[in-house]
């Protein structure tokens, strides 16, 4: 490492599917106190964002929100100027206090123009270096969600550690599962090391104690993509010369969708819950990812509930409410999701939701 590099601020990028645990472990980590200098950038594929409020062991002033979109996709050149003014935008008596960064991406990124944009771009190569790459994955979705979602398969090969979590939740049956997945994680990405993860509770050495981030020992797919990824960002004019910025693909999550709903009332438990119910039973397995804050009748302190396809976490009770806003908000990530569907479910119960928020994988959300 040159004495240059060595002064860069490290990043790293915190990645895996939907509902895979990245933020409970961010969570562990600011409980644990170990982000007092970090800088946490945290991006979401949907309008109405959860993650920022769902992290607040951590301090506000610590957590970045970079949404309006997928990092991977048209909203790199945010990714990029968060970085650049980073150090002065969010300074504290006029100085940087922050001594690295994580990147928490959304669930359904592609990292690879994620990475190439950290190691490739001048304007961000000036100030930091690529550290490491945390990919975490879901012990009980991952068979599945690797054969089904291309991105989740890059998010594996490009790590340097994986965090397994849910492996806690397996019975005696799934044993041979979980070997069948540890091989095959391997397969994809044979340097990385597999770390068991329960309750989120990461190491904070994993995330900065490695150096920098290293293509050796990756495989040859994961070279190519940064390849490709450098070529679109850079493309050149039939003269040699580099043309203008490329402007990403919009479509790059094809089917994935995210209906973000909003109720200004609390709401009565029981009927809630039975809405959810009856929209599991609609969708099944298209139903990638349920997140949600909830204001409950006759209750001071809010639940948030966790779902991915057709497994509900034990709702949890925060200690207090992390904002102003004690609305209930709802974000569902499905494939092929039909917004009408997911009202009617609530209003053929006498809930009405007060505002949806639509978030297409599509042009028009990403613009």
């Amino acid at each position: 490492m040159t004495a240059e590099r060595s002064q860069s601020i490290p990043i790293t990028v915190l990645t895996g599917f939907l509902g895979s645990g990245k933020t409970t472990v961010l969570r562990h980590l600011g409980q644990g106190g170990v982000l007092n200098r970090t800088l946490v950038l945290v991006n979401e594929f949907g309008e109405v964002g959860l993650d920022h409020d769902l992290l607040s062991p951590i301090d506000d002033d610590t957590l970045v929100a970079v949404d309006s979109g997928c990092i991977c996709c048209t909203i790199r050149a945010d990714l990029v100027q968060a970085l650049t003014e980073a150090p002065w935008r969010y300074a504290r008596n006029g100085q940087r206090w922050f001594d690295q960064v994580i990147i928490e991406t959304t669930g359904i990124a592609d990292p690879a123009p994620i990475l190439q944009t950290i190691i490739g771009d001048e304007r961000v190569a000036e100030k930091y270096a690529l550290a490491s790459v945390l990919t975490v994955v879901d012990a009980m979705n991952a068979p599945q969600t690797l054969a089904q979602h291309p991105e989740a398969v890059r998010q594996v090969a490009v790590a340097d550690r994986i965090l397994l979590t849910k492996t806690d939740l397996l019975d005696a049956s799934d044993r041979f599962q979980l070997a069948s997945l540890q091989s095959t994680l391997g397969q994809l990405a044979p340097t990385a090391p597999i770390s068991t993860v329960v309750s989120g509770a990461a190491q904070a050495d994993w995330f900065f104690g490695t150096g920098l981030y290293s293509l050796e020992g990756k495989s040859a797919d994961v070279q190519l993509w940064l390849q490709g990824e450098a070529e679109a960002a850079h493309p050149r004019s039939s003269d040699g010369l580099h043309a203008h910025e490329h402007v990403h693909d919009k479509n790059r999550h094809g089917r994935i969708e995210a209906s973000c709903l909003t109720f200004d009332q609390p709401v009565d438990a029981s009927l809630f819950e039975s809405c959810l119910q009856m929209l599991m039973q609609f969708r099944g397995a298209d139903l990638l990812r349920v997140k949600g804050i909830i204001n409950v009748q006759n209750m001071d302190r809010p639940m948030v509930i966790h779902g991915v396809q057709h497994v509900f976490n034990p709702p949890e009770l925060l200690p207090e409410w992390p904002s102003d806003d004690h609305r209930t908000r709802l974000v569902v990530i499905a494939q092929d999701l039909d917004h009408q569907e997911i009202s009617a479910c609530f209003a053929a119960l006498g809930m009405h939701p007060a505002a949806q928020s639509l978030s297409p994988a599509s042009p028009v959300a990403d613009q």
